[in-house]
């Protein structure tokens, strides 16, 4: 198959979908493989280690796009979308229920988009998802940090305190791979952490783990109020699979918070868990609105591109030569594979983002379209 890998245009965005060495894995299974020139450059991989893996690197996006098979990290951007076409896959994180215009773009072009965000595994959790949250809880206390340092128009907080001043308060929304990450951080340096979680299992989980030095909240309304109100800083941290998340955090919540206290929205990706959240980039990353410091960067992990690629690329791989190799007998052996089609042939696959979409969902088997060897 002709696999296409572009150089990655949104906004201080230096990720790239594949590696020198993975695209050898490809080479050698029989695939033929089209880089931009320079998707790597940024973050030590030059052109002359691709070609020596054995792909074509092409300077213009169109060679790329001409491939039965885009491979990006990051959804389409709009100089983009007029370079896909019917019947050919795209595979990448999407997010489209934050973005229903590009999901309704995506329709109109009849690609098959298939977002790594929704890929599941056996025991239903997001492998492709995983790595990048892991990065991004880590990333949310420094750039919680940041937020409340009174250049950013923070209340001047230091999360770990020092002697004779108490740590900061800390308050983590939603206990998976971005909840427990931020969590392992900021009790490390000491702060103040409070964990909501519904899940009691994880509640458990994080209890035991910790042994007293993180406090565990079931969260409910009642709890979600009275946390929020007196954080200093709060880490959204909720991931509803393949759909919006709730909004949890309206105005008036906001308004009851310190001046200069932050919020760092890591669902932002999928729409945000406040009423005030809003995407932001790493050239401006945050804002202030209600009093309160916000970061909403839509893609953390583009900030430290390096190490997020080498992540990303070794946790997409496996599944990129199952797609490549054949695309129906891959999803027809692996439905937590095939839970990544969120769109094919203008249709509406993925039930969660169907709801969010109001539209109504199709079975992947009537509308996946062959794919050309």
């Amino acid at each position: 198959m002709r696999i296409g890998i572009p150089k990655e245009i949104k906004e201080q965005e230096h990720r790239v979908a594949a590696t020198p060495a993975g695209v050898g894995e490809l080479i050698r299974a029989g695939h033929e493989v089209f880089l931009q020139s320079g998707a790597g450059v940024a973050i030590g991989f030059p052109d002359e280690a691709y070609r020596a893996a054995g792909a074509r690197v092409a300077p213009d996006l169109a060679t790329i796009y001409a491939a039965d098979l885009v491979f990006k990290v990051k959804e389409p951007q709009a100089e983009e979308l007029p370079l896909l076409r019917a019947g050919q896959m795209l595979f990448c994180y999407l997010h489209l229920a934050a973005a229903p215009a590009l999901a309704e773009a995506l329709l109109e072009r009849g690609v098959t988009a298939i977002a790594f965000e929704t890929v599941e595994d056996a025991q239903g959790r997001t492998p492709l998802l995983a790595p990048m949250s892991q990065i991004a809880g880590r990333m949310a206390l420094q750039a919680g940090m940041q937020a409340l340092e009174m250049r950013n128009g923070g209340r001047g907080v230091l999360l770990s305190g020092v002697p004779g001043v108490p740590p900061a308060r800390v308050v983590i929304i939603g206990g998976g791979q971005v909840g427990a990450n931020a969590a392992r951080l900021a009790v490390g340096i000491g702060a103040d952490v409070t964990l909501l979680e519904h899940s009691l299992a994880k509640l458990q989980h994080f209890d035991d783990l910790y042994d007293g030095r993180l406090k565990t909240r079931f969260s409910n309304r009642v709890a979600l109020e009275e946390c929020v109100a007196e954080a200093d800083l709060v880490i959204g941290a909720v991931y509803v699979h393949g759909r919006r998340p709730p909004r949890l955090i309206g105005r008036e919540l906001l308004r009851r918070m310190a001046d200069g206290a932050a919020l760092v929205d890591v669902s932002i990706d999928q729409g945000g868990i406040a009423e005030t959240s809003r995407p932001t980039t790493h050239t401006a990353p945050f804002y202030v609105e209600e009093g309160v410091v916000h970061y909403c960067v839509a893609n953390m992990p583009g900030a430290v591109a390096r190490t997020s690629t080498l992540a990303l690329a070794e946790a997409t791989l496996p599944y990129l030569l199952r797609l490549a190799a054949d695309p129906r007998a891959a999803f027809m052996d692996d439905a937590g594979f095939a839970s990544g089609i969120n769109l094919a042939d203008g249709r509406v696959i993925h039930p969660g983002l169907a709801l969010d979409l109001g539209r109504q969902p199709v079975d992947w088997r009537q509308a996946l379209n062959p794919i050309p060897d």
